[in-house]
């Protein structure tokens, strides 16, 4: 990247942010592939899969460290974003190193809802929404910004990022409420003592007492990071408001034991410093509010004590369903959830971070928009070094191994999950620039949506249609029977028929099962069927896999799913049936392509969760006083051994009736005794089929060994068309002073003209769009969005900017336009869009309207 970058910012709140970015160093080329030249397609000739032939994951925690340690040569990259202005700038001007932004991370305080009398009889002030609600005012989030985070962040108010598209199709919505929560302390301190006062509790000598006891404030705080002073600075906030603050500092692994781990109720922390890294550009996050809301967001006991109310958890829902006929009904509904979610603020938003993944300058990788290195979907298929093929690379990152892996309800840390990605190989790819997803394992997808839904297509490898009417088979699978451990047909649940608002029909790769597993055993259509299964399982309350965290997401579910029918076994080709919808085709095959699991290791799951010796959730794992399963490290591991030998004995097939036709006796004993070898010669359950298999693990010196996996299918190079973002860069230009229509009223405070605009010009305002210097085509521009605020901050026109040639676009308002401004001061936003990345760019450009004939003014 180079250049000034306009960067996505929270409109007219926190203005415009620009940052001065130098191109990376130029690649080193200290051991060329031939005599300093740069690795060519020759070379990579006849070579599959990942680039490099291991991979090392170390532990990392300091940032300032990163640097140093790869102009020393002992690491190559990191992957956690750096924010911090300090080691950015050094990052920047060292020539061994280079660099890749990044927009997906973002800070918030997650608190504790539970309550209002916690376990020992404490009170929570945070169980009150309004309270909750009024920390989104007594918060200064441009300090935070600016002072915390140096510049490397803008404010941030609401549950959708402020770098991704939603955000630019309801910017008058997120402008009224950014005005209604802005930086107010004063309200914020009447609002909290008013309910403390309300909750019985009573202020004395400056501080809040309830029960005879001080009212104290457990604040989690992160040490890694600026999550650090983050805390230190929300401290001193609830301590000026009269509250006892405890601090208590944590690292990653030590916090997360307590806010993802423990019930709330047993009060061990009230707000915790989040952090979360979208891992693709979101097009659609229309899910944020029941993720984040409610107790479909995920297992743990805290998404458990969520309680929004009826009004909030009813649209979240049919958010998630896209329970919409319109994209105007959609804008709507999507209004009025983020109104009702600053209404019940279980979070508090903060910032949105722009941070800088560090490599060595001789190394490169395709690194998402949004979820940098440790989110990208790619880096396993493009890691490289510029100047050899092969070679071994160490990773750093800030933590690693934070919670038990296992492939149901196993980690969710983005560190950890970066590592598992590499390891998979899934049937679709997202697109690091856009979020639309490109195919991996399927050869097309035929989407069929009933007249009506709103849905597009925009890559031509899959295809869109719509019908009058999408009937469900009677054959299709629907439900399930866990007395008789088999699927129900739409047939036997609905005998007079069902209907649905879509079909996705997926084909997959006609070689798909000629693939193999990392432990050598071929891919079967029994890995795709078991995983169905034990979903269904975990919500049937007779089963022994029943888990009642898992209750929420599965009724969601179930609440739009009408069928999953196999058409051909191979080629397999499968039709999902569902009346959940996505805006974008591509995203709708990505949420409905199934992915297989290895149904030998997760048999070995199955059967420890069902003797009741470990549990897939952390959240069921507490309920039964077992082990959270883990299939890489910890006393799990001594579990699954004995119960493979046992399946090694026994060549038991899970729910054979239904894997029966895929899975026979030799089959499984071929399964298992390739699993017994991958254990013996590595120690762990982790197997796969990506570029990358799981070498090894070692726990206690925090670091993972990825090796390069020979046998997978794809060229080398498949992925490396993915290099440099096209980001628009802009630069916006217009009058300083335009003339208006003079006002009427006393002292000509009223905004009505007199006599209106005639004989006024109106204004032109003029938007240069390039990328590197070149022209930005027009055809690439998806939009570019025109919002013109007054002095008060009203939204008092939207538009569109109209192109004057390549790369050139005029924005004209009318006198009437103008004239409806009043006298002031002005400010003319764009939000720019584009077909390349769908990262949208911001620019605006501040003018004062004066009245007509008021004499000489600058310009």
């Amino acid at each position: 990247m180079r250049g000034w970058w306009v960067v996505g910012s929270a409109l007219l709140l926190v203005g415009v942010l620009v940052i001065a970015l130098r191109p990376p160093a130029e690649p080193a080329t200290s051991a060329p592939s031939r005599a300093g030249e740069p690795v060519s397609s020759e070379d990579l000739e006849g070579r599959r899969g990942a680039l490099v032939d291991q991979v090392v994951f170390t532990r990392e925690a300091d940032v300032g460290r990163v640097t140093g340690l790869i102009e020393a040569g002992s690491h190559q990259l990191f992957t956690q974003g750096i924010s911090s202005p300090t080691v950015f700038n050094r990052l920047r001007d060292s020539l061994a190193t280079g660099y890749d932004i990044a927009y997906g991370t973002y800070s918030e305080l997650t608190l504790n809802p539970a309550g209002p009398e916690l376990a020992d009889g404490t009170l929570n002030p945070f169980h009150v929404p309004a309270i909750r609600e009024a920390l989104n005012r007594l918060i200064d989030r441009r300090h935070v910004a600016e002072e915390i985070f140096g510049g490397l962040a803008v404010p941030r108010l609401l549950p959708l990022s402020t770098a991704f598209p939603d955000y630019s199709r309801l910017a008058d919505v997120a402008r009224e409420l950014e005005l209604r929560y802005a930086y107010d302390p004063v309200a914020a301190g009447q609002v909290i003592h008013d309910e403390m006062l309300a909750l019985g509790a009573r202020r004395s000598d400056g501080q809040w007492w309830y029960a005879g006891e001080l009212v104290q404030i457990k604040v989690l705080i992160r040490t890694e990071d600026e999550r650090r002073r983050v805390g230190d600075y929300l401290s001193n906030l609830l301590e000026d408001q009269g509250f006892a603050v405890e601090r208590r500092y944590r690292t990653a692994e030590e916090a997360s034991r307590l806010w993802i781990a423990t019930d709330p109720m047993a009060g061990h922390w009230h707000v915790y410093t989040g952090s979360w890294i979208s891992t693709v550009i979101m097009r659609d996050q229309a899910e944020n509010f029941s993720f984040f809301y409610t107790p479909r967001g995920r297992a743990e006991p805290l998404w458990q004590a969520y309680q929004p109310t009826p009004e909030f958890d009813e649209l979240a829902d049919r958010l998630q369903r896209r329970d919409y006929r319109t994209l105007a009904e959609r804008e709507a509904m999507m209004a009025s959830a983020l109104a009702l979610a600053m209404q019940d603020s279980s979070r508090v938003w903060l910032v949105d971070q722009i941070n800088a993944t560090a490599r060595a300058a001789n190394v490169q990788v395709a690194v998402d928009l949004a979820g940098g290195l440790a989110g990208s979907a790619l880096w396993p298929y493009t890691l490289r070094y510029t100047d050899r093929v092969g070679g071994e690379m160490v990773i750093g990152m800030p933590a690693l191994l934070a919670e038990p892996w296992n492939p149901i309800a196993g980690s969710n840390w983005a560190f950890d999950r970066m590592i598992t990605r590499a390891t998979q190989d899934p049937a679709v790819m997202p697109d690091p620039f856009t979020g639309l997803y490109l195919p991996q394992r399927l050869i097309h997808a035929q989407v069929t949506v009933e007249a009506g839904v709103p849905v597009t297509r925009t890559l031509d490898w899959l295809s869109v249609d719509t019908a009058e009417r999408i009937e469900v088979p009677a054959e299709a699978w629907l439900g399930w029977d866990q007395t008789e451990r088999r699927f129900l047909s739409a047939g036997e649940l609905h005998p007079d028929g069902l209907t649905t608002r879509t079909r996705v029909r997926v084909h997959y790769d006609e070689a798909l099962f000629e693939r193999h597993w990392h432990d050598g055993t071929r891919l079967s259509l029994a890995d795709f069927v078991l995983p169905w299964i034990v979903d269904f399982e975990r919500a049937a309350p007779d089963s022994a896999l029943y888990d009642v965290a898992h209750l929420p997401t599965f009724e969601a579910f179930q609440r739009h799913f009408r069928g999953w029918r196999i058409v051909s076994e191979d080629p397999l080709i499968i039709d999902i049936y569902s009346d959940q919808i996505y805006p974008d085709a591509e995203s709708m095959v990505a949420a409905r392509a199934p992915n297989p699991i290895p149904w030998h290791t997760l048999s070995l799951g199955v059967l420890a969760e069902q003797r009741g010796q470990l549990a897939f959730s952390s959240n069921k794992a507490d309920r039964l006083g077992a082990d959270w399963m883990s299939l890489v490290a910890g006393p799990s591991l001594a579990v699954l051994e004995s119960l493979l030998e046992e399946k090694r004995q026994t060549q038991a097939i899970p729910y054979a009736a239904v894997l029966g036709p895929w899975v026979d006796g030799q089959a499984a004993n071929r399964r298992f005794e390739a699993l017994a070898r991958w254990h013996g010669e590595r120690g762990h359950f982790w197997i796969g089929n990506g570029p990358f298999e799981l070498e090894a693990v070692y726990p206690v010196e925090g670091s993972v060994v990825l090796k390069h996996f020979a046998d997978f299918p794809d060229p080398a190079d498949k992925w490396l068309r993915f290099a440099s973002p096209m980001v628009p860069e802009l630069e916006l230009d217009g009058p300083l002073v335009v003339e208006v229509a003079p006002p009427t009223g006393q002292n000509g405070a009223a905004v009505e003209a007199m006599g209106g605009a005639e004989g006024l010009e109106g204004a032109e305002f003029r938007l240069t769009v390039t990328f590197e210097g070149q022209a930005y085509s027009a055809e690439a521009i998806d939009a570019i969005q025109v919002l013109l605020f007054n002095g008060r901050d009203q939204l008092t026109h939207r538009g569109e900017a109209e192109s004057t040639g390549e790369g050139n676009w005029r924005i004209r308002l009318s006198p009437e336009t103008l004239t409806a401004l009043g006298v002031g001061a002005n400010s003319l936003e764009l939000a720019v869009t584009s077909k390349h990345v769908a990262l949208p760019v911001f620019a605006s450009h501040v003018f004062a309207t004066v009245p007509q004939g008021g004499g000489e003014q600058p310009r």
